[in-house]
This record gives structure tokens, sequence and C-alpha cells, in this order.
């Protein structure tokens, strides 16, 4: 790889991380906990994509691919084996304070409930908390941030606990699986195009923008992407229920019996998504 390669490469890192690191900081994640699933990923394609003759990539070479020395690529493959996800990093100051809250003896109540607590003077107070479980970020920042998020609520002169995480913007799950299935069917045949080789054909993947739209014009564009986009994608799927290979599987039969070459399924789809910005 040339240096100009590497610099392009590293310049298009930046820009599709951009939107990942939004999703994580909205969900409340740390660039640690990031950083230890981005380990684990290197690990798992480098072993998968890039073996000798067929075979599973060794460890030396995953070492020597991914940067990881070969005792932690061992760790990394023994918890994807086990299918255990990544233990968390580093959590956030706001989430170690609710933690603190509803686990630390000296804020619970009688019945070992998070207390209400008022924001400083004697006794349990919500500075004591922040003191013991806070790191070295201000009360007054913690507090405002929780109330803003909706994680305490304020209960007469006090604040009351109402979630045990902290997380900036709340989704459901459903949907932030269905985030993550999407950048990854994007990203996947980007990354097919960069590499593929005749006779395999590229995958399509194209764009329309224009940087001269006037603001007025969104809503408008809105609505005619709604319709047509999906009448396009009522045809698209037309077509693919029209090409389904009937009773068949692409891991097994319905009697779990493996499934032959011949019976074998392929995934094909297509992805539409609207682009906005300055």
């Amino acid at each position: 790889m040339t240096d100009a390669t590497r610099a392009a490469a590293l310049a298009a890192c930046r820009t599709l991380l951009g939107p990942v690191a939004s999703l994580l900081l909205k969900c409340g994640l740390t660039w640690r906990e990031f950083a230890e699933v981005s380990k684990t990923v290197f690990v798992a394609v480098a072993s998968r994509e890039y073996g000798l003759k067929g075979r599973p990539t060794n460890a030396s070479r995953v070492a020597i691919l991914t940067g990881i020395d070969r005792k932690e690529v061992a760790r990394q493959r023994a918890r994807l084996e086990a299918e255990v996800p990544p233990p968390p990093g580093k959590t956030t100051d706001a989430t170690r304070v609710l933690s603190g809250w509803y686990q630390d003896p000296a804020f619970l109540d009688a019945d070992g409930r998070p207390r209400v607590l008022a924001d400083g003077g004697p006794g349990p107070s919500f500075e004591d908390l922040c003191r013991a479980h806070g790191g070295d970020i201000p009360p007054s920042a913690l507090r405002k941030e929780l109330l803003r998020v909706g994680a305490v609520v304020e209960e007469g002169a006090g604040l009351r606990a109402v979630r045990r995480f902290y997380m900036p913007v709340r989704f459901d799950a459903q949907w932030l699986e269905n985030a993550g299935t999407t950048l990854r069917d994007l990203g996947a045949s980007i990354s097919h195009n960069l590499s593929v080789e005749a006779p395999e054909p590229t995958r399509f993947v194209g764009r329309a923008t224009n940087t001269r739209i006037d603001p007025a014009a969104l809503p408008a564009f809105r609505a005619f992407l709604e319709a047509e986009g999906q009448a396009f994608l009522e045809r698209v799927d037309a077509w693919l229920t029209a090409h389904e290979r009937a009773g068949a599987d692409s891991r097994s039969r319905g009697d779990g019996s493996v499934a032959t070459a011949a019976d074998r399924t392929l995934r094909l789809g297509v992805g539409l998504f609207a682009i906005q910005g300055d």
C-alpha cells in the first residue's frame, strides 16, 4: 500500500466512523467500549477472510495483519468461540454515578432503593455521590445532564434516580439492531467493490446528490422519496419473491439435515436511504 493510499484509507475511516461515533455517543457508550469491540472485530475478520488455501487464518498471521499480539489474538478468539460479547470498558461518569446510586449502600434507603438526595449538605447528598462515583466531572454538570436526559427527576428539595444507566437519546433495541445491519450491508458492498477481481462483478452502489438545493424544497423531496422510494422497494420485493427457491434454507433443511450445494440460497436485496446535510 502506498503512502497516498494509506492516507486515503485513513481519511475514509474518519469519515465513515463519524456516524458510528454519533450513534454510540447517543447510546452513552465510550471510546474505550468501542475500542474493545473494534479489537474483537479485527480479529474475527482477519481470521475469517485472510486464511490461505481456504483455511482459517492462523494466530501469527492475524497478529501480523491486525497489529495485535498473539496472546491477545488468542484471548479474542476464545471470546469469539464462546460467543460472549466484549466486556464493557470504562463507562461514562454519568453511568457510574447512576450505578453507584443503585448499588452503594451509602446511597440506599432501608428498602434497598436509591435515596432521594439533596444537592449538598449533611448526610448522603448528590455531591457526595458524585465525589464517590463521578470522577472529575463537577456535580452541577452531572446534575444538569442527568435531569436533561430523564435519568433523574426532582422530588421535593432533592433528586430521585429513575434509571440505572445514562443514555443521551433513548432508542428501541430493535431499531439499533436494524441500524447496525444497515451499515453492515452498505459497508460490505463497498468493501467488496474495493477488492473484487474479474470475472466476479461489482455490486451496485450509487448515489444521486446535489449541493445547490433550496432548503424550501425539503418537504417536497421527502414526499417525492416516500412515494417513489416505496414504489421502487415494492417492485424489488416482488422480484425477490418471484425468485425465491421454495422450501430451501441457506443452512439446513427443514428436517435438520445439512443442505446440499443445490439447496443453498443467497441473501439478496437493496437498501435505499435519504441523504441530507450541509
